[in-house]
């Protein structure tokens, strides 16, 4: 009988055993996700200083002939640039999507979706605190891009780890994995 409640994900209701099993696991999880979320908020942090330091009010600067350009940029709205009049709304989405993958992660069993998560996490915390503490005031800051792919919208890591983590998501969604560790066959 366990092993079908582990196939299809619900744990037998008076099953001690495995609950002390369970919770280490979860934990570990639980620092992959945090872990993750520092790396690429503290990646984000440092190459938006280094920008702001030595590239704003520069040419851009050429890395791979004209396919690629860093160019210092601030954008107050998503994007594209869409929406510059509603920084203070993307500024609330960002707050929001961070509480929801806090909440989230104590039911997170799942390594995949630790790191998915974790990269959402960064990414909405690089851009909130751009949102936050750059000019041209609090909850109105524009977010500081610089990666300029040619033909495409400017954006920074906390865009990519975002993008990076999105697209994790959708992959394990569409293989089964919930965020608890179960797989189902839909």
């Amino acid at each position: 009988m366990a092993e079908a409640e582990r196939t299809i994900g619900t744990p037998d209701v008076g099953d001690e055993a495995a609950a002390p099993a369970e919770q280490p696991r979860g934990r570990r999880r639980i620092v992959a996700l945090f872990t993750v979320a520092l790396v690429a908020y503290l990646l984000d942090l440092g190459s938006k200083m280094v920008v702001v330091a030595k590239l704003e009010h520069h040419e851009p600067i050429q890395v791979i002939g004209d396919l690629l350009r860093f160019e210092a940029v601030r954008n107050p709205g998503a994007a594209f640039g869409i929406g510059e009049a509603f920084t203070v709304i993307f500024t609330v989405i960002a707050a929001t999507v961070i509480v929801v993958i806090i909440r989230l992660a104590r039911k997170l069993y799942s390594l995949p979706w630790a790191i998915a998560l974790g990269l959402l996490l960064g990414g909405a915390l690089g851009n909130l605190t751009d949102r936050i503490f750059r000019s041209p005031g609090v909850f109105q800051g524009a977010v500081v891009d610089f990666i300029a792919p040619a033909h495409f919208a400017v954006f920074n890591l906390a865009d990519s780890a975002i993008v990076c983590g999105g697209f994790l998501i959708v992959i394990l969604s569409f293989r089964g994995l919930d965020p608890d560790g179960t797989v189902h066959k839909d």
